[in-house]
């Protein structure tokens, strides 16, 4: 039963922030400072899931063959590769890792 409530609380909490966002005046949008921080916000989320993705199991903080191929691919970046090329670096380097027992 308490997994229900969770769904619930989740539903309504979900609803309640689309309905909030959907009452915020446009004049409050159009503010230079929330034009910018909704820029930003997407990448500062895309960066701590790609961090939590990479450096944790679990609750524990590792360092393997995940690490390499995030660096392989900020190299590929750094480097202005194409977008396609950046993920093949990092698979490459990653699955080259775990292929030597990473």
């Amino acid at each position: 039963m308490n997994v229900w409530i969770a769904i619930g609380v989740t539903v309504v909490g979900c609803y309640a922030v689309k309905l909030a966002g959907l009452l915020v005046p446009a004049g409050v949008l159009e503010r230079p400072a929330v034009r910018q921080l909704a820029a930003l916000l997407p990448v500062a989320l895309l960066a701590a899931l790609t961090a939590q993705q990479t450096f944790a199991t679990g609750s524990e903080l590792v360092l393997d063959a995940r690490a390499a191929g995030l660096a392989a691919a900020g190299l590929a970046l750094l480097l202005r590769a194409p977008f396609l090329v950046v993920v093949a670096a990092a698979v490459v380097v990653t699955a080259g890792v775990r292929a030597l027992g990473g």
